[in-house]
């Protein structure tokens, strides 16, 4: 299979330290047209730019994740600070932001703010967002209605009425290995029911393993097997998916 675009990576990872360049350097003859690599506060988005400096086919997404937010730069200082990174030629998102009450590592009203403050620099900036919206449904729809950024809502965990709400904005939804689990009815049913020019393919690696390989650790090779379980509900090819899924991702982040 070709046209492999991974819209959500973490190959700065520790768990990549081992054979990192071997790994990426196999990714193009496995059928990898392109990855994001997504970074979540200073140390991986530094390292994300600097893989997307050395693979002409990787590009960086910068900016604060919500479980960093208390360990990282002040918000008075985040701005100045970042802004560096998403004038950088081969940054193109604003990502991986967003909201999680699944932990408490940073304060809920911390992590608003600074949702709010790096939607903001995206639409300033014209750069999509890549959203992380774990158990925070309600308040991450809130931001996103507010400001109206273009971007991705990644490994899209809400109801298809929520994914409705979504598409609503103009945004796209991203999906992984979680279409694969024993237990993926909701993940199945957004696959199913989302327009095809508003569908990405992810692995948000190390994690979220598909099925059959549960358990190990995920890269962008494993994506077929989600395009696969997304094109038995939809009628069609793996392929079929993994040709629009280039094509939506290659538009939303604006590449040749």
């Amino acid at each position: 299979m070709n046209n492999i675009f991974d819209s959500h990576a973490h190959y700065d990872d520790e768990a990549f330290d081992a054979d990192r360049d071997e790994l990426l350097s196999s990714l193009p003859e496995k059928g990898i047209s392109n990855v994001i690599n997504c970074g979540c506060e200073l140390r991986s988005c530094k390292t994300s730019l600097s893989l997307a400096e050395k693979y002409p086919f990787i590009y960086a997404a910068c900016g604060v994740h919500p479980q960093n937010c208390a360990e990282d730069v002040p918000l008075s200082e985040l701005y100045d600070t970042y802004m560096p990174f998403w004038k950088d030629d081969r940054c193109v998102a604003v990502g991986e932001i967003g909201l999680d009450y699944h932990y408490d590592f940073s304060p809920k009203d911390m992590q608003i703010s600074f949702f709010e403050a790096q939607v903001k620099i995206a639409v300033e900036l014209q750069l999509p967002v890549i959203v992380h919206d774990r158990e925070a449904h309600a308040d991450s729809l809130a931001v996103l209605k507010k400001y109206r950024p273009s971007g991705v809502m990644h490994c899209f965990s809400g109801s298809v009425e929520m994914a409705q709400e979504i598409l609503k904005l103009g945004m796209y939804i991203g999906l992984g290995g979680a279409v694969t689990f024993k237990n993926a009815k909701k993940p199945l049913e957004v696959a199913a029911a989302v327009p095809a020019d508003r569908l990405l393919l992810e692995t948000d690696c190390p994690y979220m393993t598909p099925v059959p390989f549960r358990g190990k650790r995920n890269d962008s090779s494993f994506i077929p097997y989600a395009a696969e379980k997304i094109a038995e509900v939809r009628n069609v090819t793996a392929q079929e998916i993994l040709d629009i899924t280039d094509k939506n991702a290659r538009e939303l982040f604006k590449l040749q």
